[in-house]
């Protein structure tokens, strides 16, 4: 599912416009119409108190529509008009005039602080004050008035976007955004709904088709995809019936030290749960007895030295190779790791002390392959990117560098995103459960093992991120987010295979 930026929004309402011969107020109509459509769907009538806040714009329009809807179908209704401006759109002023034509009371009109409704607990508040367009400073009584919201435990519901929230960029101040309990937003996800530092605005968020020109929906191309079941099932490789372990591949995984050994347990046991037909491990002699009795399955290539690798020998010929599992940072490791990088020609999938030697070690990144995925949680990223200002820098940071290098970076997060120069592709699997030791490790271990078996790096990320998630939120089922390690994790990738192939529930007939 495509994600939209605010100039596609504006493109799509534009030819929606154009193509199905309408007006912008037939659109915001329909819009409007959606919306309240929702509200009633969930609220049968019920006499709650109902606030409406309306900003002089587009989305004020909106707010207006909806208000015109509940009070038409008998609801308990009092709209406000927060005059910030002396500047109102078009929509507004038509949509403003509809309302007082079938309202008794002419909407309230807020010119300040003094001004300020009081509104209870037990009340709703429909805010459209701002919307995705937002690129002006707020009033400070308007600010007041959204703390005065957000203090008052009061259920909120944003239209489009929570009032304050930019579409691109980061608020400035977080005390001037509203805090809503349900955002119902038009068409398609906005990033913004996915990014730690934006995310947070709306507890829930959920899609209202509006219309849009679907030609120009389908055709566009954003850069930014929001990664479903459907998109996955799209890159899923089916085996063959005669296919044999050779026909999907031989991974090796490069890492382990002294009290390290389980990572690359973690990794090797989710490399072969997701499918890869052989799985080697290199590993210091200290490894030999936890890998062999802890996973069967896996073949040891061990090192005389016990507690560290210092050299990468082996003589296997693998499809990749995944290394940093446990690696640690001595000496003799970060040369050994120097010249295999500038020997090595298979596809590489890098994690944790591998990535920290490349970060004091920056001209190493000159020898990883092309497409080499590399995948840091906020720290190991931060050591390689530098430090960021808000997540909308970090992004371009890492397009830059993922550009610079022609490698795939995964911010791992609550929404991990795997980027690829300039595309982004936004998961939506995982739980804070999986904030936990060695959940990394299974992610490196699943992304190399599907490499293995003939997906692209890229795919290889979408996938493995996705099927990492969804094996997390099937084994937090009955054991909570606090008792999740990351060992279910690898037991329950079999069954997010099942997963996603599993039909939906049909509704039983009465």
């Amino acid at each position: 599912m495509k994600l939209l930026g605010l100039s596609h929004i504006k493109e799509a309402d534009r030819l929606t416009v154009k193509n199905q011969k309408i007006t912008f107020l037939d659109l915001m109509e329909r819009a409007g119409l959606a919306v309240f459509n929702t509200i009633h769907e969930r609220l049968q009538g019920a006499q709650v108190p109902i606030h409406v806040f309306c900003g002089l714009g587009n989305n004020g329009g909106d707010g207006l529509v909806i208000a015109r809807h509940l009070v038409e179908h008998g609801y308990n209704v009092t709209t406000y008009i927060v005059n910030f401006s002396t500047n109102r759109s078009e929509a507004f002023l038509v949509n403003y005039d509809r309302l007082k034509a079938i309202d008794n009371e002419w909407p309230i009109q807020l010119k300040g602080e003094e001004d300020i409704p009081t509104v209870s607990s037990n009340d709703m508040v429909i805010d459209a004050i701002f919307g995705i367009g937002l690129n002006r400073q707020m009033e400070p009584w308007v600010k007041k008035l959204i703390s005065y919201i957000n203090a008052s435990n009061v259920f909120v519901l944003s239209i489009d976007v929570p009032s304050g929230l930019y579409a691109e960029k980061s608020p400035e101040d977080e005390t001037a955004v509203i805090y809503s309990n349900v955002c119902l937003t038009f068409q398609a996800p906005k990033l913004i709904f996915f990014l730690p530092e934006t995310a947070k605005y709306a507890q829930d968020v959920d899609f209202v088709d509006i219309g849009l020109d679907t030609g120009y929906l389908n055709e566009v191309d954003t850069k930014m995809d929001l990664i479903l079941k459907n998109e996955v099932l799209k890159l899923y490789r089916p085996r063959e019936k005669f296919s044999h372990k050779g026909t999907y591949g031989h991974t090796l995984l490069i890492g382990g030290s002294k009290g390290k050994i389980g990572s690359m347990l973690l990794a090797s046991k989710a490399c072969l749960r997701v499918g890869a037909g052989l799985v080697s491990a290199l590993i210091p002699e200290c490894g030999y007895h936890v890998i062999q009795t802890g996973i069967p399955e896996v073949m040891v290539v061990d090192h005389d030295n016990d507690d560290y690798l210092e050299d990468f020998k082996f003589e296997l010929d693998p499809s990749v190779i995944c290394i940093g599992m446990g690696l640690g940072m001595h000496k003799k490791t970060i040369l050994a790791f120097a010249k295999f990088l500038k020997e090595n020609t298979k596809p590489l999938v890098i994690d944790a002390d591998a990535i920290n030697i490349l970060s004091e070690n920056s001209e190493l990144l000159d020898y990883i392959p092309r497409q080499t995925v590399l995948t840091p949680h906020a720290k190991e990223l931060e050591r390689l990117i530098g430090v960021w200002n808000d997540d909308f820098e970090k992004l371009e940071k890492v397009k830059l560098f993922s550009k610079k290098y022609d490698c795939i970076l995964i911010i791992k997060g609550a929404n991990s995103i795997t980027v690829y120069h300039d595309e982004i592709y936004v998961n939506t699997t995982g739980n804070p459960g999986m904030a936990t030791a060695g959940a990394g490790d299974v992610l490196a271990g699943m992304i190399s093992g599907l490499i293995s078996q003939g997906y692209g790096a890229l795919q290889a990320s979408i996938f493995g991120v996705y099927m990492h998630g969804s094996a997390g939120d099937i084994a937090v089922n009955g054991l909570g987010y606090q008792a999740l390690l990351a060992s279910d994790i690898v037991d329950k990738i079999g069954p997010a295979y099942l997963e996603l192939f599993k039909q939906p529930e049909q509704p039983v007939n009465a």
